[in-house]
């Protein structure tokens, strides 16, 4: 287990790229088991979870070469499927929870999916019935073995249908697209996730070959095709470390610029951190933030009410950004209700932000009130485990800002997000140093 010793209250300063979307990554490296053709992606992060996805690809058989620093090319021309069956795969596809995006393209083309139950952060109950319930729709028949974990779904040929999603779950609309566009007739999705990773993943299967329409929005038609192509593909930059690295140019009170954001892929982002008093100047395609020594002030409703943050589906404000808030607020001016509505358990870290001094009152499982500090008292070193990936960045940025030194352990949670995170924030000023 690796650990991180970070000495905070210093302030960072210079600039940072953010890497490659991990979200994004984890479904188009799929979509590449939908052709024989080669497929180059590029700007892919470096980082654990993508990291597993791509050997489990080339255990499947997928030919995999490395052209640069985050460029690889993809061939699936001679597919194994035989490793479906096989014990490794019932453990790697256990340990990571983007495995469930294999099962659409392997439905599409080969007629057979079959994935174990899938692992992933331990943030509560992330049902898959949204992904079955699409394939079964498109024709195929389910089955669930309850005493080993294991999803299998068969069709000779899926075909086109309309449906309504019971939610709008990203990787569930992603594995339903994939499926969809090699059916036979047209699919309609309603109430599809619409975030930018699922757009990306529609724009690259056009690219392919496919005849995707309203891509952006949450009615989707797919004309299905006899087969796909190859092509290439970029991804855009992460919008979670983006939001990461605002939150961490707060609480340090540093200046900092973060390079090639890709702004008009950020939706609410920029508005929701400015609501909490943060000042984002755009430079081109950058954002610069100039160093809070002032501090920032949390905005309150027109009527005077508390500030209430909550996720949302796109174009709302994403989950994964909410820990980044809550840990933010804790030094600035002012209270804010953070209302968590996807997941149940997220917000359970924050037991170790008020070891650290934080005013955080937690109301229930989906919400947590915070009392600004306004940097009258600074946060106390201490030790710490991270318990999933968006917690342990939200610990991160707080020791970086605390008085002393603190300890996170269990911080492959964060390398399952984060591309060499330490490394980067050296880089930047930051004391971090990483043990074994």
């Amino acid at each position: 287990m690796g650990t991180f010793t970070i000495e905070g209250g210093h302030q960072l300063q210079g600039s940072i790229t953010p890497q490659g979307a991990k979200n994004e990554a984890l479904q188009v490296l799929c979509a590449v088991l939908l052709t024989k053709e080669k497929v180059t992606i590029h700007n892919i992060p470096d980082i654990l979870d993508v990291n597993k996805l791509i050997s489990l690809l080339g255990n499947l058989g997928v030919k995999i070469q490395k052209i640069g620093k985050g460029s690889y090319a993809f061939q699936a021309d001679e597919i194994n499927l035989k490793y479906l069956s096989s014990t490794q795969f019932n453990h790697e596809g256990q340990s990571l929870r983007g495995s469930i995006l294999i099962v659409g393209p392997l439905l599409a083309r080969f007629g057979k999916g079959h994935i174990p139950k899938p692992g992933g952060d331990k943030i509560g109950r992330r049902r898959l019935d949204t992904h079955f319930e699409g394939f079964v729709k498109l024709g195929a028949k389910f089955e669930y073995n309850a005493e080993k974990h294991f999803y299998d779904v068969t069709a000779k040929r899926l075909k086109g249908t309309n449906m309504l999603l019971d939610e709008a779950s990203v990787t569930g609309t992603s594995n339903i697209i994939m499926a969809a566009v090699l059916a036979e007739g047209t699919t309609t999705i309603y109430n599809a996730a619409c975030e930018p990773y699922v757009q990306q993943l529609c724009r690259m299967l056009n690219a392919m070959g496919a005849d995707i329409q309203g891509i952006g929005s949450n009615l989707l038609t797919i004309n299905g095709v006899e087969k796909l192509g190859g092509c290439s593909h970029t991804l855009l930059p992460d919008m979670i470390e983006i939001g990461s690295w605002i939150g961490l140019a707060a609480m340090t009170r540093s200046e900092l610029t973060i390079k090639n954001v890709g702004w008009e892929h950020l939706g609410i982002i920029p508005n929701i951190f400015a609501r909490m008093g943060i000042v984002l100047q755009r430079q081109g395609d950058d954002i610069h933030i100039p160093a809070h020594t002032k501090g920032y002030e949390i905005q309150s409703f027109i009527d005077g009410s508390i500030m209430t943050i909550a996720d949302a589906p796109w174009p709302g404000f994403t989950p994964d950004l909410l820990s980044i808030i809550l840990v933010v607020a804790i030094q600035a001016r002012g209270e804010v209700l953070i209302h968590q509505k996807m997941f149940e358990s997220r917000l359970f870290f924050v037991d170790k932000l008020i070891d650290m001094g934080a005013k955080i009152i937690l109301c229930d499982p989906h919400r947590a009130t915070v009392i600004g500090n306004d940097f009258r008292s600074a946060l106390k070193a201490t030790t710490m485990s991270s318990p999933d990936i968006r917690a342990g960045i939200a610990l991160l940025i707080a020791a970086l800002s605390a008085k002393g030194t603190s300890t996170i352990h269990n911080i492959e949670q964060i390398d399952r997000g984060y591309e060499n995170i330490d490394q980067r924030l050296r880089a930047i000023g930051a004391k971090i140093i990483r043990t074994n």
